[in-house]
């Protein structure tokens, strides 16, 4: 529950973020039988930062994900939202109320619902029976969600059937149901898994707009170079649950560590 999210005990101590961090994940493990998924993994994500993770299979990407909204338990380290928020300590529910979202590699939309249906269910709002029954979309709800239609490109779409869309406009719209929601860090699994080039290049630019407004940071694990090229972000390196390398992504390409376990392969 949130009244668990407390403060860490000694601001300044040691294993405190760095000042103005919105994500910080210090010394993490991750244990399944014996393997280490995530070992002694640390992370710092700024207010407002755009950042790219890439990495081989089983470097741990998934697994950072499961750790940060709370499907998974770190055996160790620290892993704290807005500076001071012990994200260890809440369950999936609470995280995702924090402002933290997650969209999966495969789409996880209403598909028997229409476009602007799956943005009205996104609201946030109280979702208690009573106001449950009662509720009637208010002309600014409306509005908003015309706005975030228009912003992920499928303004021509709210009647359409979500099942009724393309592999990469579902994924527009999972993206638009997290930003119904007002997140302020979003966790985007690969987003343009399956797209064809003209969607990637669209995903790519919406992401460089969300970006561009400073009021979310975004972090986005992908496996193709040429996207992560396009956002122009910083880029981490996961290998074996642990960061290899940081930087820009020429900086990580020309990383001998990350030519041979990675790129190179």
């Amino acid at each position: 529950m949130l009244d668990d999210a407390l403060p860490m005990d000694e601001p300044g101590g040691p294993g405190v973020p760095a000042a103005g961090s919105v994500l910080y994940l210090d010394g993490v493990t991750v244990s399944f039988d014996g393997f280490r998924a995530l070992n002694d993994l640390s992370l710092v994500i700024a207010p407002g930062e755009l950042r790219t993770i890439i990495g081989p299979n089983g470097a741990g990407k998934t697994t950072m994900m499961d750790v940060i909204t709370g499907k998974t338990r770190p055996d160790a380290g620290d892993v704290l939202f807005d500076q001071r928020i012990d994200l260890t300590r809440l369950d999936e529910s609470a995280i995702a109320n924090l402002g933290i979202g997650r969209k999966f590699q495969k789409p996880t939309v209403f598909e028997y619902l229409t476009v602007f249906e799956n943005l009205e269910l996104a609201l946030k709002t109280d979702r208690g029976t009573f106001a449950t029954l009662f509720f009637r979309l208010g002309a600014g709800q409306k509005d908003r969600i015309g706005a975030v239609m228009a912003r992920v490109g499928l303004a021509d779409k709210a009647g359409q059937l979500a099942g009724a869309l393309s592999h990469g406009q579902k994924q527009w719209l999972e993206i638009g149901m997290l930003l119904m929601q007002d997140q302020r860090l979003l966790l985007l699994d690969e987003p343009v898994a399956g797209m064809t080039d003209a969607e990637t290049e669209a995903t790519a630019q919406l992401i460089l707009d969300l970006a561009r407004d400073r009021s979310r940071s975004l972090v986005v694990v992908e496996h193709d170079m040429d996207f992560v090229r396009n956002l122009g972000a910083k880029v981490t390196v996961l290998h074996e649950g642990s960061v290899l390398a940081e930087g820009s992504l020429d900086a990580v390409q020309n990383n001998p560590k990350v030519v041979e376990v990675y790129l190179g392969r």
